[in-house]
C-alpha cells in the first residue's frame, strides 16, 4: 500500500481509456481501396449467423460416369458407389478444420452418408457488402493440405527440404487399439498405411531421425501432431501413439484421411441464411449496452461514492478487454465469432464484475466503521473480499470451460475430453453456445485483473490525495485518522 503513489491512478486511468479507445477504433491504413489493420477494432468483429445471417452450402464429391477421370486440380474423380462412410467423415473433418483455421466458431457441418453430401452453414465475413454466397464459400478454399515434415517447425512450402510426405502419400489412416507386449496395457493409436511413393520417403526419413527426432504433421497452418521417431519404419506402416481416447484417435485419423481424399469436393448449391435479428437490432443492442453501462456506473457512484467511481473505470476496462479478445486485438488471441449467447456472456461477466466491486466496497465500508484507518480499511477490504469474489467467479469459470468443451471444436483443449460425452447424450455442436462459454471465461479472467488488481491500484492511489482522505467518500463515518 505504501509503495502505491499518487501518479498511479492517472497512469492506470489513461492506460484503460487508451486501451478502450484502441479496442473500439483499432489502427488501420489504406493501400488504395484495401484496408490493412495494425490493430483490429470492433468493426472487424465477425458476427454470428443469428445476428448477421450467413451462407448455407452443400458439397458433393466430383463423380465420373464409369471411366477413369481426373479433375482440374489433379485429384481423381470417383464413382458414387466407391465412397465410404470413412471418406465422408474425412471430408467433413477437412471442412471443420478449415473453419477452425479461419476462426469461424459459429458454424454447423453435417454429413449425409446416404446421398454423399456435406452441408455447411457459417456467417458472413465482417464488413460484408456484396452478400454473394458463391464468393463467400470460396473463403473455405480447397481440400486442406496435409504435410509430414522433419522436426517441429512448419515447412515454408511443399518444396521445403524438410517435407517428408504430403496427404497424397497416405493410403489410409484409422484408429486402432494397441497392446504393449511388456506391460499388457491397451491404448488407442492412429495407424497409417502409405502408398509406394510414401513408403520409401518415410523409410529414409525415419532411418535418419530414429531415436533422436520428430516428424510433425501439419494440416494447412495447424500442427495436429508431432510424434517422436523411435525406430526406422520401412514397411510403409506406422503408428502414432499418445494419450489418445477412441474419439481423439479417430478425429486425428479423419484429419489425416482428409488430406489424402481420393476425390475433390465441389459446391452444388448455395443459399443465404437470414439473420434472427439483423443490423438494426445490433445497433439497438449496442445503444442499450451503453445506456445500461452508464446507469450502472451512476448507481455505483451514488451508493459507493469513490470506490464506485473506481469500479466504473474498472468495468470499462473489463468490457473493452472482452471486445478485444473477440476482435483479434491481441496478436496471440485469434478473432472470434460473436453470437447472441456470446453477448449474453459478456453481460453476465460484467455483472460478475459489478458484484465483485460491490463486495469490495462493502468490505471497505465495514472496516472503516470498525475503526480501521483509511489505508488499513482499503487493504483489509480487498484482502477479506478476495475469498468471496474468487468463490463466486471460479464456479462460473467451471461452467464456461464445460460449455467450451461440449460445444467447441473436437480438437480444442477441452473439446477432446468433454465433447464426446455431450454428443453421446445428443447435444448439438452449435458454435453459438461455444461463444457463450468463451466470452464468460474471458470476462471472468478480466474481472480478476480489472475489478481486483487495477481497481485496488487506483483506489489506493486516490487515498493518498488530501482531498480524498475523507472517510465518508468511502462509505464510512467521518473520523480523523
Amino acid at each position: 500500500m505504501r509503495k502505491i503513489t499518487k501518479p498511479v491512478f492517472f497512469i492506470v486511468l489513461f492506460l484503460i481509456l487508451g486501451f478502450a479507445y484502441l479496442t473500439y477504433a483499432g489502427i488501420h491504413y489504406y493501400y488504395g481501396d484495401i484496408r490493412h489493420s495494425y490493430i483490429k477494432g470492433v468493426d472487424e468483429i465477425r458476427w454470428g449467423i443469428d445476428i448477421q445471417g450467413g451462407v448455407n452450402a452443400t458439397f458433393e464429391p466430383e463423380l465420373n460416369d464409369g471411366e477413369d477421370e481426373t479433375t482440374t486440380d489433379g485429384m481423381d474423380a470417383v464413382k458414387d458407389k466407391d465412397i465410404t462412410k470413412d471418406d465422408m467423415d474425412a471430408a467433413k473433418a477437412t471442412i471443420e478444420q478449415r473453419l477452425v483455421g479461419l476462426n469461424i466458431t459459429d458454424s454447423e457441418v453435417y454429413a449425409d452418408y446416404t446421398k454423399h453430401r456435406i452441408m455447411v452453414s457459417f456467417p458472413w465475413q465482417s464488413g460484408e457488402e456484396n452478400f454473394d454466397p458463391s464468393e463467400a464459400i470460396s473463403e473455405l478454399g480447397d481440400t486442406a493440405q496435409l504435410v509430414f515434415a522433419k522436426g517441429t517447425e512448419q515447412p515454408a512450402s511443399l518444396e521445403d527440404e524438410n517435407v517428408v510426405l504430403t496427404g497424397t502419400d497416405v493410403k489410409h489412416a484409422e484408429a486402432n487399439q494397441y497392446q504393449d507386449q511388456n506391460t499388457g496395457e491397451i491404448s488407442w493409436v492412429v495407424s497409417l498405411e502409405l502408398n509406394e511413393n510414401g513408403k520409401q520417403a518415410f523409410a529414409d526419413a525415419t532411418t535418419e531421425l530414429a531415436g533422436s527426432g520428430q516428424i510433425s504433421i501439419w494440416m494447412d497452418d495447424n500442427n495436429i501432431s508431432a510424434p517422436n521417431v523411435n525406430e526406422p519404419i520401412t514397411d510403409g506402416k506406422c503408428q502414432i501413439s499418445g494419450n489418445f481416447t477412441y474419439e481423439s484417435a479417430k478425429a486425428l485419423a479423419d484429419k489425416i484421411n482428409a488430406g489424402a481424399l481420393p476425390f475433390n469436393l465441389r459446391s452444388t448449391s448455395t443459399n443465404i441464411i437470414s439473420a434472427t435479428l439483423g443490423e438494426g437490432a445490433k445497433r439497438a443492442m449496442a445503444i442499450a449496452g451503453v445506456i445500461a453501462f452508464i446507469l450502472v456506473a451512476i448507481y455505483m457512484m451514488i451508493v459507493y461514492r469513490l470506490p464506485g467511481f473506481v469500479a466504473a473505470i474498472a468495468l470499462l476496462g473489463q468490457a473493452a478487454g472482452s471486445l478485444a479478445c473477440i476482435s483479434g486485438f491481441f496478436p496471440n488471441l485469434d478473432s472470434f465469432t460473436l453470437t447472441i449467447p456470446g453477448i449474453a456472456g459478456i453481460i453476465l461477466a460484467i455483472g460478475m464484475g459489478v458484484d465483485a466491486n460491490v463486495i469490495v466496497s462493502e468490505r471497505i465500508k465495514e472496516e472503516l466503521n470498525n475503526g480501521k484507518t483509511l489505508n488499513g480499511a482499503i487493504e483489509l477490504g480487498y484482502k477479506r473480499a478476495w475469498a468471496a469474489v474468487f468463490d463466486g467467479n471460479i464456479t462460473v469459470v467451471f461452467v464456461a470451460v464445460i460449455l467450451m468443451g461440449a460445444f467447441g471444436p473436437t480438437d480444442s483443449v477441452f473439446g477432446t475430453l468433454l465433447k464426446p460425452l455431450f454428443m453421446a447424450f445428443g447435444a448439438s455442436t452449435a458454435g453459438t453456445i461455444y461463444s457463450l462459454g468463451y466470452t464468460l471465461l474471458v470476462g471472468i479472467i478480466l474481472n480478476f485483473f480489472f475489478g481486483i488488481f487495477c481497481s485496488r491500484l487506483m483506489l489506493s492511489s486516490l487515498s493518498k490525495f488530501k482531498a480524498f482522505k475523507k472517510r465518508k467518500l468511502y462509505g464510512g463515518v467521518e473520523k480523523n485518522d
